[in-house]
């Protein structure tokens, strides 16, 4: 489970590993934060940033050459995510890089700027959907200015395809409206032409678990497919679909295991090499076991098919690898939180039978990345916390990390103060946020993560989310864990454990940023007219429309039209932590009960509709910045240094010079499927 950049719009919202000798005149090494340039480019309404590798060379030698392994494994299946997100993408990336690669007309024109732009936003989105909208990029040239470019730069591509770009066919990647049918109106490449969610939700139903308690993660590693008539799985997989890219990440992984840096961690990874070879749904609990039990060590990794938000029926895995170092300093202040996750659950407003007797082995850390790719990349999350089985989690624990030179870049890279000043309500709430604003998120991120996920429990005999609460589970559980976050966060707790100086003001300044941002700002990543669809975008829509109805007569949220301008502005904030405590334990029910009906009244009423002349205020006072709505990252290259005899003495980090250099050399060196899979 990710906690999404947006998720602290307060903050400011693969790697290619050379095989050769490090090329400068590619790269730029800078290693000092104050020379450092953080932004690499502009379009649309995306800002792409760099990000540093802090204490890189206080690694062993056997360390980096582990990351470099590991990060080699991550961006093998970097097109896996391109085809999953739609089935010609692949195609399509090759044609507009074709063109961009070698057209030789005017380049001062303005078609050919509105093309570097969509192919830019393409590549930012690992296909021809908007990464966070799911709504079809649509390009800012005409299709006879294409139809110019393809002849021009004799690129082939299949007039069905190319009408696609300018058409309506597959306008959505993700369709969370129930009227137009969860799958038919979903573009994402998941299911088989003709199949509709009743089919696939009795396919899954007909799937029985050997051990009930124990539930498989049936359909996490595969496409449905109808043959004959029926349903079937294409497996990804060794010699299965996308074999020829899972062969290089297995390939990258068997090396990992050879400089791995315990025993433990060695045997996770022979479990996850097992899994991609054989696509067996118990080795991938039993890897996804070892690897939660595998925490000594300075480097750790996620990689496979995880995160289900892209599947509107929640079954199916997007590929994803992030390859982290452990940060000593943040890793051991936080470590607190995991030690104390036992006093959180007993002191949750949680019904008593949905609370855990036994929390067990919640594990964090703030981590350095050093490489991401996959549905991590450009666009990454800040936090991630894993594996989403809630059995495991309940029987083995999991692991919280945050991302910590991720967040860092996104404060290097500035760009709030402006917007804090538009929309919040008055200086006491700007000098909050100034002042406590940072630690605020800091502390939801590792509260949402470590204590968060690991909350509560599922009565007996009741199903998993996946099944019981279908399309609305991603957006209630990263709802739930919000809550719990904020919940604590004004707690005199956090004082206690020596995590901030005043509880109080800290916890202000936490729920003034969420309220604004949960109703008003985020509105500026929509497009008018829009409903919201993204889960995250929903669940903090959903809390903080719900807390601002329940608390109307007793004055905990006022609205205050001042000037032409709204702003919320929180009267009660003990009033207010209640709310949070009361939808908490109604989410947290939900949950446990598998009702479906009461999570498709609360989103449904609270998370998809968007107040429109609201939304055309926002979007008008935030034209006045220049700053993206959306932030994403190029990753830094590790590069091999060898001696006269050709040996690696040494891997070092350089940083890309552009967004386009990065993109370019990915498809050269990690294109490994075809353009039909």
């Amino acid at each position: 489970m990710k906690l999404n950049t947006v998720a602290c719009i307060v903050l400011a919202s693969a790697l290619f590993l050379s095989c050769g000798d490090k090329k400068q005149t590619e790269t730029e090494q800078v290693t000092s934060t104050e020379q450092f340039d953080y932004s690499v480019d502009k379009f649309g309404d995306i800002e792409v940033l760099r990000y540093q590798v802090p204490g890189w060379d206080d690694l062993t030698l056997k360390e980096k050459e582990l990351v470099y392994y590991l990060s080699q494994a991550g961006y093998a299946g970097r097109d896996i995510i391109w085809d999953q997100n739609y089935k010609h993408n692949l195609a399509i990336r090759k044609a507009l890089e074709n063109i961009y690669e070698n057209y030789q007309g005017d380049k001062d024109s303005e078609d050919w700027k509105e093309f570097v732009v969509y192919l830019k936003r393409v590549w930012f989105s690992n296909g021809i959907h908007h990464h966070y909208s799911n709504d079809k990029i649509k390009p800012g040239f005409s299709q006879a200015y294409f139809s110019i470019l393809l002849k021009e730069t004799n690129t082939e591509l299949d007039n069905t395809i190319a009408n696609i770009l300018f058409n309506d066919v597959d306008n959505k990647k993700v369709n969370l409206d129930l009227a137009k049918g969860l799958v038919k109106g979903s573009a994402v490449n998941f299911y088989g032409d003709g199949i509709t969610e009743e089919e696939v939700e009795a396919f899954y139903n007909n799937m029985k678990s050997p051990d009930p308690a124990r539930p498989l993660s049936t359909g996490i590693n595969s496409k449905v497919v109808k043959e004959n008539g029926k349903l079937v799985e294409k497996v990804w997989k060794s010699g299965g679909m996308y074999g020829s890219a899972i062969d290089q990440i297995i390939y990258w992984l068997e090396k990992a295991v050879t400089v791995a840096e315990n025993q433990k961690q060695a045997d996770a990874l022979k479990l996850l090499i097992k899994y991609y070879k054989t696509g067996d749904l118990k080795t991938w609990d039993d890897y996804n076991v070892a690897w939660v039990e595998a925490t000594d060590g300075n480097i750790d990794y996620n990689n496979g098919f995880i995160e289900v938000y892209s599947d509107p029926l929640g079954h199916k895995g997007s590929y994803e690898s992030v390859v982290q170092i452990k940060d000593f300093d943040m890793s051991k202040k936080m470590e607190v939180l995991s030690k104390e996750a036992q006093w959180f659950e007993d002191n949750s407003p949680l019904m008593p039978e949905h609370k855990k007797k036994n929390v067990t082995g919640v594990s964090y850390k703030t981590v350095i990345v050093a490489s991401e790719s996959g549905d991590s990349s450009p666009s990454t999350p800040i936090g991630v916390n894993l594996p989403n089985a809630d059995w495991i989690r309940a029987e083995h624990g999991s692991k919280s990390i945050s991302l910590g030179n991720i967040i860092d870049s996104y404060n290097h890279a500035g760009g709030a103060s402006g917007k804090l000043r538009e929309f919040a309500h008055d200086e006491e709430e700007i000098q909050l946020e100034e002042k406590y604003g940072e630690l605020a998120d800091k502390l939801h991120t590792a509260l949402h993560e470590v204590i968060g996920h690991a909350s509560g429990q599922i009565n007996p005999g009741v199903g998993q989310p996946k099944e019981t609460l279908k399309s609305y589970a991603s957006t209630l559980e990263e709802g739930r864990a919000d809550l719990v976050g904020l919940y604590y966060l004004y707690n005199p707790k956090l004082q206690e454990l020596g995590l901030v100086e005043d509880w109080k003001s800290l916890g202000k300044a936490a729920y003034d940023g969420y309220i604004r941002n949960g109703i008003m700002t985020q509105l500026v990543r929509l497009e008018p007219g829009a409903d919201i669809e993204e889960s995250h975008m929903r669940n903090r829509q959903w809390v903080s429309a719900w807390v601002f109805e329940k608390g109307k007569k007793d004055n905990v949220i006022e609205k205050v039209v001042r000037d032409g301008k709204t702003y919320y502005n929180i009267l009660d904030y003990d009033k207010l932590h209640d709310l949070f405590g009361q939808l908490l334990k109604e989410t947290q029910r939900i949950k446990s009960e598998g009702d479906y009906k009461a999570a498709q009244s609360l989103v449904e009423t609270y998370g998809v509709k968007v107040d429109q002349n609201l939304h055309k205020e926002v979007l008008a006072r935030n034209a006045q910045f220049n700053s993206a709505p959306y932030r994403g990252f190029v990753n830094p290259y590790i590069v091999p240094v060898k001696n006269d005899k050709g040996e690696v003495i040494d891997y070092i980090i350089e940083q890309p010079k552009s967004f386009d250099e990065q993109m370019l050399r990915y498809s050269k060196e990690y294109g490994f499927l075809p353009i039909v899979n």
